[in-house]
């Protein structure tokens, strides 16, 4: 599967904070490029896609993996742009950030690939595996990967867990109590013009 490998911070400079992508601030606060430091007027188009880009950068995923996502959403019952956030925040590999198991969504994705991750006491080595409520996360029964994991748990004091998940410190394990609501999405994203992006297809 391709994924983006280039500069994070060339990135974030043009779109803006994503904690799934990398927690490194850039010194330069304008945009990169030439003429980055002239302010840019997008048109309805640009902020259609610049917000498409947004979602595409911060969840690691394809351009195919996320108009998927957008078709499922608008099969289901519901607000269509919340159902997408919440079919992306119900990923394993964004749970696993989401508890603080990794600092990124792409080490996080890296954890699951390399089987480090159980769902219901069952080993799960695809990122983009589904969740549903009630589901148990937990860790490999091994050393070298639970004080890797408790140390970064650990050193990250103030981390907000999100109101759909439910973490056992003792135990080293989660609990999914419902799906995401709107207020626990990190990430500074206006989900209608994303649907908007793709209603043409």
């Amino acid at each position: 599967m391709s994924r983006y490998l280039g500069p994070k911070l060339r990135i974030t400079r043009r779109l803006g904070s994503l904690p799934g992508l990398t927690k490194k601030l850039a010194k330069k606060l304008y945009r990169p490029g030439q003429h980055g430091k002239i302010p840019n007027k997008l048109t309805e188009y640009g902020l259609r896609l610049q917000e498409k880009q947004k979602l595409k950068f911060n969840y690691g995923l394809t351009e195919n993996q996320l108009y998927k996502y957008v078709k499922e959403a608008r099969k289901r019952k519901g607000i269509t742009g919340l159902i997408l956030l919440q079919l992306l925040e119900m990923r394993l590999d964004t749970i696993c950030f989401s508890l603080g198991f990794s600092n990124t969504i792409v080490s996080a994705r890296q954890l699951v690939s390399h089987n480090h991750i159980l769902v219901n006491g069952k080993p799960v080595n695809i990122p983009s595996f589904q969740c549903k409520p009630n589901d148990i996360i937990s860790i490999q029964n091994k050393n070298n990967i639970k004080n890797l994991i408790k140390n970064r748990v650990e050193s990250k004091t103030n981390i907000n867990l999100p109101s759909h998940l439910e973490f056992n410190k003792l135990k080293y394990e989660a609990c999914i109590l419902d799906y995401c609501s709107r207020d626990d999405i990190k990430i500074n994203l206006n989900e209608l013009l994303v649907i908007e992006y793709y209603s043409r297809r």
